[in-house]
């Protein structure tokens, strides 16, 4: 047998070349966009006051987003900012606007996911978590985990700096009496979310809710569940849906959607409407909000209204609520 001969040179060329990570920035900088939601589900009984309230919120955050990818900062960069924005306005069911469970109390979960490296993060049950939108892409970048949960979450978002708040901050007299009166027809239900693609490409989706009004402690929904309410492949399209949650855990609908665009050669518009559609047959309430690989947005919803809104550097906006 011929001895083994080792080019050191050569291999440690080699070594070196299969270390190096994809760059974030393209030769050539394209087009971005940002689409958001505020939820589905919200009903006709609205006042032209609380309307307009949603709308500004809705576009407080996509400004805030649109402003990141403007400056050429990430799709993540943008989708966590304005996801804040979001969970800090308690007219949403995230964060500050948390709904409240049976016991009542909040419990919040949020994650994130990152078209250049497929990369995602998430948090449930978290109490005390001013932003968890925050702590999902902590998780993200800096464990070797996807998802935390209660106790556990809040010890690594003490760890890592992030912002804690006494439980009176979600305090919301008005969500707590619609608890007590255990109404039927409420004006908000489900989570915000935002997908968004950046200057170079590379798209991010994220998702944060407070649940479920009167859910059992311990549940957890849809939102921090990468693939039922979250999921982003480049080039392919990214999705952050809102509604039933158990529905679209069970059908991996954000996923389902996508893998629709892949392997069926569906438009993000299609393949969202085909799924939304297909939860309204099993009386699965939600909607959805999509973006392609180019930035194009669609949107589909089977409930009388979704908040909604989309920007773009092509100059195309818009906020919407009703059908």
């Amino acid at each position: 047998m011929w001895p083994t001969i080792v080019n050191y040179k050569s291999l440690k060329v080699l070594m070196l070349c299969s270390i190096v990570t994809i760059p974030l920035q393209a030769t050539e900088k394209q087009s971005f966009s940002i689409v958001i939601h505020g939820g589905a589900g919200w009903f006709s009984n609205l006042s032209n006051d609380e309307v307009q309230a949603i709308k500004d919120g809705l576009s407080n955050a996509i400004d805030v987003g649109f402003t990141a990818l403007q400056s050429n900062q990430t799709s993540l960069d943008a989708v966590e900012k304005a996801i804040v924005v979001l969970e800090n306005n308690d007219l949403f069911n995230a964060g500050k606007g948390s709904v409240y469970t049976s016991e009542e109390k909040q419990e919040m979960d949020a994650s994130v996911m990152y078209g250049l490296n497929n990369q995602a993060g998430a948090v449930a049950s978290v109490t005390n978590v001013k932003n968890p939108i925050s702590l999902a892409r902590h998780v993200m970048e800096n464990t070797k985990h996807v998802m935390f949960a209660g106790k556990g979450a809040e010890r690594l978002a003490l760890e890592a700096g992030i912002e804690l708040v006494d439980p009176e901050y979600f305090y919301s007299e008005e969500k707590l009496q619609r608890l007590r009166e255990l109404k039927k027809e409420e004006k908000k239900m489900g989570t915000v979310g935002v997908v968004a693609i950046d200057v170079y490409g590379n798209m991010a989706a994220g998702t944060s809710t407070g649940g479920m009004t009167n859910k059992l402690p311990g549940r957890i929904g849809d939102a921090p569940i990468i693939g039922a309410g979250t999921w982003v492949e480049n080039k392919v399209c990214g999705v952050s849906g809102t509604g039933h949650g158990e529905f679209f855990i069970r059908f991996n609908v954000a996923k389902e959607i996508c893998d629709r665009v892949k392997y069926k050669n569906l438009s993000i518009s299609e393949a969202a409407n085909q799924v939304v559609d297909e939860l309204q047959a099993i009386e699965a309430d939600g909607g959805v909000i999509v973006l392609d690989g180019r930035g194009r947005h669609a949107f589909a919803f089977n409930t009388p209204a979704m908040a909604r809104a989309f920007k773009s550097s092509d100059g195309n906006e818009f906020v919407e609520i009703y059908k």
